[in-house]
């Protein structure tokens, strides 16, 4: 949802809005880690002290859940499957995010 969107854009901004191709799964999925938490504006608390934080995105397109339904369970075919290259295309789409080599 849009609460999430926000999340992983101040995730990707703290990443100074580059990730590596290393990052990406070959089913889709994604995912980054950040070292402070309070990059992303949370407020320091000293009892807590510094934590690093992990996001990673599961990617699914509407009719993925035949795989997972109870009844009438089926396998999802290969052309409607995620790949790597359609996740890449997205981030840089959407969030405007540069890609490098490790």
């Amino acid at each position: 949802g849009p609460k999430a969107e926000e999340i992983l854009e101040k995730g990707l901004k703290v990443k100074e809005y580059e990730l590596k191709r290393d990052n990406f799964s070959s089913t889709g999925n994604f995912g980054f880690g950040i070292q402070e938490h309070i990059d992303l504006g949370i407020k320091y608390d000293p009892s807590a002290g510094i934590y690093g934080m992990d996001f990673f995105v599961v990617m699914g397109r509407p009719g993925f859940r035949i795989g997972r339904r109870r009844k009438q369970k089926s396998r999802v075919g290969f052309p409607h499957k995620i790949k790597k290259g359609d996740t890449m295309k997205w981030v840089i789409q959407r969030f405007d995010v540069g890609l490098r080599n490790n």
